[in-house]
């Protein structure tokens, strides 16, 4: 028998909320944030709200400035060029040693992950393209037996998810997205660590490129 999911702490649950927002542009770059108005309207007290601030300025994804309080960060081309950077010598180690390893089971769950992606795609759901993408990818990283440079790969994503919605509100970035994943399964299963990392890089690539427009 499997044990019961446990609700979400009230950190937990405003931590979810804030991202939600962040990504689906609820709360753009930029944006002030009223935390008696903010707690209000989700039901807590500010002591989670508090926390849950304090673990997105560590990512980046929200900025406290003395007398001023805490924003949503505004976009940084710089800041996407280092992070992204930073990813693809992360991912890359972890793509080298994962591919050899991975099972039919694992490209089982690399395909439903894109078809995921384009079920949530087609309903416009944001979030739920955001996190079939984020399985997709992790499902590689996971198999590379690395989990503190997972971990530290989640921080990196965690990071950029206002970026990602931009790029995710283009038609042709999805298309381009399901185009990508499908050569990298592929590659994937032919067993060629090297073609998926090229892969990967071209991924990133394509996306910092699109990006780079909207930011600048």
């Amino acid at each position: 028998m499997s044990a019961p999911k446990r609700p979400p702490t009230a950190q937990e649950f405003v931590l979810a909320e804030l991202r939600r927002a962040i990504l689906t542009g609820e709360m753009a770059p930029g944006t002030p944030i009223r935390q008696d108005a903010l707690a209000e309207h989700l039901g807590v007290s500010r002591v989670p709200l508090r926390e849950a601030l304090r673990t997105l300025e560590g990512e980046g994804q929200v900025i406290y400035r003395p007398h001023r309080g805490y924003h949503v960060a505004d976009l940084s081309l710089d800041d996407l060029l280092e992070v992204y950077r930073i990813r693809e010598l992360l991912e890359t180690e972890a793509t080298l040693r994962a591919v050899p390893l991975m099972t039919p089971e694992d490209i089982d769950r690399l395909e439903q992950s894109d078809a995921d992606i384009q079920t949530a795609a087609a309903a416009n759901d944001i979030v739920g393209m955001a996190a079939a993408n984020r399985q997709f990818h992790f499902t590689v990283l996971e198999a590379s037996g690395m989990p503190r440079l997972t971990r530290l790969v989640r921080v990196l994503w965690d990071a950029t998810d206002a970026y990602r919605s931009l790029y995710y509100s283009s038609p042709a970035n999805r298309d381009r997205v399901h185009s990508e994943h499908k050569a990298i399964i592929a590659a994937i299963r032919s067993g060629s660590a090297d073609e998926v990392v090229r892969l990967w890089n071209q991924h990133r690539a394509g996306a910092v490129d699109a990006l780079r427009q909207i930011v600048q």
